[in-house]
């Protein structure tokens, strides 16, 4: 008898133990359920966050643009902004692209090579350590002929590639088209990237907006130009944002230069790129777009959701 209810007890020690593994896997599979609704939610929210955060940027770029005749980054759209509230927060920052380098401009209308757009891009390339020969590469990248520059590559190179593909015969569509030409590796483009851009009113002159321009474009802009000269040029702004692109001579030392940059200097922007960030929880989401401000309408010309 003794022993029987000794083997009775094992038997209900043993379902116990069992009930209780069965019960410790349910809650957790119910957490883990729930948290992963819980965090889909979260993440489709943050989403929904980011992209009121670019649209809430482009609106104030647009009214900024539309009630002075100058952009700068005094500018209220040119400081990173954070809304909080119960629902999560938002985090966006603006970059105006008319400060950087147009790289389409490498090459004229007619597919011959842009002198003045050639020796901006190697002032710009020689201050930033960067390989000269990227201006060749660029240049066939943009032209529509076969024909490959001393340093450049064209149908011929790239069709040795792994996997082959064909050179686009125009102008980059997005920084990310930008990796495909002959040297432009990613450490390359990062380093290029703040000084920059493949957004612009396609071919032509480089024009560049002087008051938001970083120093290292603005000492790109003439051989002339000094690092003297640039602080000189970004003091003076920080006080009095340039609202003609003749206010250049009123620099000391920028007289005479300033004469040979009127045509390739501007003071007002219409491209500008968007990094938002969105947060609920601990869910983050973060939208790249890039938009043209035309009077009081805005057109996106990049989107992506990183």
């Amino acid at each position: 008898m003794r022993r029987e209810k000794g083997f009775a007890l094992v038997i209900t020690l043993i379902i116990a133990a069992l009930m209780t593994a069965l019960m410790v896997e349910f809650i957790r599979e119910t957490y883990v359920a729930t948290a992963y609704e819980r965090n889909l939610v979260n993440g489709q929210q943050a989403s929904l966050l980011a992209e009121s955060g670019v649209i809430g940027a482009a609106g104030l770029v647009g009214w900024t643009l539309s009630s002075q005749k100058y952009s700068s980054l005094q500018d209220e759209w040119a400081q990173e902004k954070t809304l909080e509230n119960s629902g999560g927060t938002i985090t966006f920052k603006v970059e105006e692209e008319d400060g950087k380098l147009n790289l389409a401009t490498l090459v004229s209308p007619n597919g011959t090579t842009n002198e003045i757009a050639l020796g901006f891009a190697q002032r710009l390339l020689k201050r930033l350590g960067l390989p000269l020969e990227l201006t060749d590469s660029l240049s066939d990248w943009i032209d529509a002929d076969d024909l490959p520059r001393p340093d450049g590559a064209e149908k011929a190179y790239y069709e040795t590639l792994n996997p082959p593909y064909q050179p686009h015969n125009g102008a980059p569509d997005t920084w990310g088209e930008l990796g495909l030409i002959k040297g432009f590796t990613p450490e390359i483009c990062r380093k290029l990237r703040p000084f920059a851009t493949v957004y612009g009113n396609g071919l032509g002159l480089p024009v560049i907006n002087i008051n938001t321009a970083p120093p290292e474009v603005l000492l790109s802009l003439d051989d002339q130009m000094t690092d003297d000269l640039v602080q000189r040029i970004v003091e003076y702004r920080k006080e009095t944002p340039f609202t003609a692109p003749a206010d250049l001579a009123k620099v000391p030392g920028m007289e005479s230069i300033t004469t040979g940059l009127l045509g390739r200097i501007s003071v007002k922007g219409s491209v500008y790129r968007i990094i938002s960030q969105g947060q609920v929880g601990e869910s983050v989401r973060t939208i790249e777009a890039v938009v043209l401000i035309n009077g009081t309408s805005a057109s996106f010309l990049y989107w992506r959701e990183l």
